[in-house]
């Protein structure tokens, strides 16, 4: 007898239909075909061990198990329940006439418990465009399912209870998540607030300008003067994520299997901080079953990378079109596959190996050449991706011992948020560009236009402190936020001069 289930696999961040086809005939053996990978190709063990510790009986027949488009690679153990239950039905132990209406995913243990899997967003998302009209998934991922409209989600944590839905006998209801209502509740919710931070005025005003335009920014200073701990509190000063973001991110985050169990919806902007000692794949994707690199689940957040300098030249140098296109190809010899990467780069680095170099009380120690040699372990065209470079000085005891709070993300969040109104309203809620950073040379010639005061301060900037060409047009953009900031339609010099400040490290004098 021919049965047939449907599953689904992941590709990117998207899911495509697979077709489970079981047809029991005379004969002997198990046959699996349609391209399976070894984790597929041991499922006889688990199915077979789970079929018969549930009392059911494995046939003592010729088994052939097509998995269609037979050219498409299938991976991982999620095929277990669908195969599974292909194999009841076909042999008549259960009558399930409604099994085609489903798409069946799930791992089967030798007990026949169902173990969770990873991409079940993008798999419910596809289900309901396939027109099915229930997904069947294990627990753990029930409720990140279930976000998706329409489309009854069951989560079960056994055979038996697939087997009674099937049969008609259902022993669980449909999951069901308020995804607007949790979406709401729980967005805002951080750990970590810049009122602890004591002092760092001017590096709180630097982040604050990154995140409502959008803009990478470094910070350089000696140890402990505070960059790891203003890094950990930006997310809460940038913008909610808007329930299309939250589904995006949340969708990525569910293919690369990092969702916590229980979870539905990422509520707020994610935070991703790799150590130094990553790998390029690692950090952009890629491997030989493709999988989301740390860019990639930094996508609608902030990738932090600590003590930049560390981190090997070549995982550096992978970032450079990321950062400009926002998303990362992967192509390999049979499919290719996007991931989308629009993340904001927060780095650090020690301005010297020892530490101490322009320190205010301490001496460096590190010989002549090596602070500059250091510096160049970080290329031209990656620092020059970075808008705003700023030195992080120590904070003195007496801020440190001060006993009033500072000021809160909070308020700080409801300034960005006006800027950045302001230009999706300049820009358009249609178009690619959504924040400054983001402007292309026409936009910024249009947007960004100088007055006379403004442009001589500028020309004097680059004669005086050795500022490089290409320091102009980050300095134009962020000066075009500077002004949203303060709500000003037009750039003023004051503005301007604000912005020149933050190019340290393009200054010809710096470690010099």
């Amino acid at each position: 007898m021919l049965v047939k289930t449907y599953g689904a696999a992941v590709f990117g961040v998207d899911a495509k239909v697979i077709t489970v086809e079981v047809n029991v005939s005379f004969g002997i053996n198990f046959y699996l075909v349609g391209l399976p990978d070894s984790a597929v190709k041991e499922s006889q063990q688990r199915i077979e061990s789970a079929i018969k510790t549930n009392d059911y009986k494995w046939p003592g027949k010729k088994i052939v198990v097509n998995m269609a488009p037979a050219d498409i690679r299938k991976e991982g153990s999620a095929y277990d329940l669908t195969i599974a239950m292909a194999i009841l039905a076909a042999t008549e132990q259960i009558e399930a006439p409604q099994i085609a209406d489903f798409m069946i995913m799930g791992e089967l243990s030798l007990d026949g418990s169902i173990l969770p899997i990873k991409g079940a967003l993008p798999i419910s998302i596809q289900a309901r465009k396939e027109g099915f009209k229930g997904l069947i998934v294990p627990k753990q991922n029930a409720r990140e399912a279930a976000v998706v409209n329409d489309l009854k989600v069951y989560g079960v944590s056994h055979l038996n209870e697939v087997i009674d839905l099937l049969t008609g006998q259902p022993s669980i209801e449909p999951t069901i998540v308020h995804t607007r209502d949790e979406f709401f509740a729980n967005s805002g919710v951080f750990n970590f607030d810049f009122a602890d931070v004591k002092g760092q005025e001017n590096v709180k005003r630097a982040l604050e300008i990154a995140a409502a335009g959008g803009h990478n920014i470094i910070l350089i200073g000696p140890p402990g003067a505070g960059k790891t701990m203003l890094a950990k509190r930006f997310p809460s000063i940038l913008p909610p994520l808007s329930l299309q973001e939250a589904l995006e991110t949340t969708k990525i985050h569910s293919v690369a299997g990092k969702i916590d169990k229980g979870t539905s919806l990422l509520t707020v902007r994610p935070f991703r901080s790799p150590h130094h000692t990553i790998s390029d794949v690692a950090l952009v994707g890629g491997g030989a079953f493709p999988q989301p690199g740390e860019i990639s689940l930094a996508h609608n957040g902030v990738l932090f990378l600590d003590e930049l300098p560390e981190f090997q030249r070549t995982v550096l140098e992978v970032m450079r079109q990321p950062l400009e296109e926002r998303k990362v190809s992967i192509s390999r010899a049979r499919f290719a596959v996007d991931y989308p990467a629009s993340f904001m780069l927060v780095a650090s680095m020690n301005p010297c190996p020892c530490g101490y170099y322009n320190h205010p009380d301490k001496e460096c120690v590190c010989s002549p050449g090596v602070v500059q040699k250091y510096l160049n372990k970080i290329s031209g065209p990656l620092l020059d991706r970075i808008d705003i470079h700023l030195e992080v000085i120590p904070v003195p005891f007496d801020k440190l011992n001060e006993q009033s709070e500072g000021e809160r993300s909070e308020v700080i969040r409801e300034r960005v948020i006006k800027a950045r109104m302001i230009q999706i309203e300049r820009f358009g809620e249609q178009s690619e560009t959504h924040a400054n950073a983001q402007m292309q040379p026409k936009q910024i010639q249009q947007y960004c236009q100088l007055d006379k005061p403004s442009q001589n301060l500028v020309k004097t900037a680059m004669e005086r402190l050795g500022l490089s060409a290409r320091a102009y047009d980050r300095i134009l953009k962020v000066s075009r936020t500077i002004a949203d900031l303060e709500a000003s339609e037009h750039i003023q010099h004051l503005h301007v001069a604000e912005a020149i400040q933050y190019r340290s490290l393009d200054r010809e004098s710096w470690a010099s």
